[in-house]
């Protein structure tokens, strides 16, 4: 087989990694993939976002399965674009991508189907928006309705806060159309999780659970990221009840509705006092939760990827490792605000040669033979260990070969399970 593997950070080198060790496979392209994924795949010059340019290049490469990294491609409807042209992709369409591409179409689902979440209110208008907040008050979570790159959510714990997010998204339109329309709801309480299926349309299968650490500094403080480490399994807890009552009622609301979900489902979870609650869901695997759970499968990923396609996930199933993962990442200076590029990155073989440490790259890229930091979120460090905390052990150790002035990570992925 030839695979196309779509997107260029940690979370596509780890889908690379995978893939490229199938016996089924012959050749992975990924576009347009980063130093990381060049050592294992061809890397094409195509943006992830470029439906056409991927679509064209597929054809003409005879490629027999995309596999999309990131949600944008798959909202603007790139799975239907590979569709029309005969080609299997491991993603939803454009109408079934909308469980991440609107807030409120996903609240909507679930009060429909009955899974468990938030309570909410949907507003179109910033004055009603805020006369809501100053009658309910605060905590509260405001939410830009479409996408906004993982920044449209503000978690405000004053009634000012919350107003003043209203005011970014809707009347300084901050996030562009995304933030036209808000989703208002209930601050929940727990710990959060985040639970992967492979679903076919009507079947699903468990992909994993991990726990992400959103916050940029040790002990949960600082600004939200896009995730600063992860680790699986989370101890503790059951998937089939989380499967049951969180991945299958979407599934079933989805193909009732004319639009079955092919692809990866991904429910960001947060474990209430009374019980679990849906924060959102999300139509691809997580960065970096992806890195977490990868190494753990022991199953070639290929036929699971190729029976979601093809529906036949009903008799299907994937083994896993008994070990733990844990994935650190290492950003660079300034992230998540204005993260310093163009610092030099050395250590990356010493970190590698660790053993059982596995380095996934995002944010780089090769200069005069060095390579460099590009972006906010640079590298993921993970390691495999028969427990979480001997696995950080061993992904803490891998980092300490690096050398990089430049960059930081939290120090405390994994230490609370």
């Amino acid at each position: 087989m030839r695979v196309l593997v779509v997107g260029s950070g940690g979370r596509e080198h780890a889908l690379v990694w995978a893939i490229a060790a199938s016996p089924l496979v012959t050749k992975v392209y990924a576009a347009p993939g980063n130093p990381g994924t060049g050592t294992l795949a061809e890397n094409v010059p195509i943006g992830a976002e470029d439906i056409p340019g991927l679509v064209r290049f597929a054809l003409e490469q005879g490629v027999d399965l995309v596999v999309p990294g990131p949600e944008g491609p798959l909202v603007a409807g790139l799975a239907d674009a590979l569709a029309e042209a005969g080609i299997a992709c491991c993603g939803p369409t454009a109408a079934a991508a909308r469980l991440e591409g609107s807030k409120a179409f996903t609240k909507e689902l679930c009060d429909e189907a009955g899974i468990p979440t938030a309570l909410w209110e949907r507003f179109d208008d910033a004055a009603a928006a805020i006369d809501f907040i100053r009658r309910r008050g605060a905590p509260l979570v405001v939410k830009a309705d479409g996408l906004a790159s993982g920044k449209g959510v503000v978690v405000a714990q004053t009634e000012a806060e919350a107003e003043a997010a209203v005011r970014a998204m809707m009347e300084e339109a901050r996030f562009g159309a995304a933030g036209a329309t808000l989703v208002i709801e209930e601050c929940l309480v727990g710990a959060e999780c985040s639970l992967f299926a492979l679903c076919d349309g009507t079947d699903a299968v468990f992909l994993g659970l991990a726990r992400d650490h959103k916050r940029v500094g040790d002990g949960d403080t600082g600004p939200n990221t896009g995730g600063m480490g992860a680790f699986s399994p989370v101890p503790g807890l059951d998937p089939a009840p989380l499967m049951d009552g969180f991945i299958r009622p979407a599934l079933t609301a989805m193909a009732a509705r004319g639009t079955p979900f092919r692809g990866i489902l991904f429910a960001g979870l947060m474990l209430t006092e009374a019980g679990p609650r849906l924060i959102e869901y999300n139509v691809r695997f997580g960065d970096p939760e992806c890195q977490a759970i990868l190494p753990r499968l022991r199953s070639d990923l290929i036929p699971g990827l190729l029976a979601a396609c093809q529906g036949e996930l009903a008799s299907f199933d994937l083994r896993f490792r008994d070990e733990a993962c844990v994935a650190v990442v290492m950003a660079a200076r300034g992230y998540p605000d204005a993260p310093e590029t163009g610092t030099a990155i050395d250590g990356l073989q010493a970190a590698a040669a660790v053993s059982g440490a596995l380095v996934f790259e995002a944010a780089t890229r090769i200069e005069d033979g060095r390579l460099l930091a590009s972006g906010g979120r640079v590298l993921t460090i993970g390691a495999l260990g028969p427990s979480v905390e001997a696995a950080r052990e061993t992904a803490y150790a891998a980092i300490g070969h690096l050398v990089w002035p430049g960059g930081f990570c939290r120090r405390d992925i994994g230490a609370t399970v």
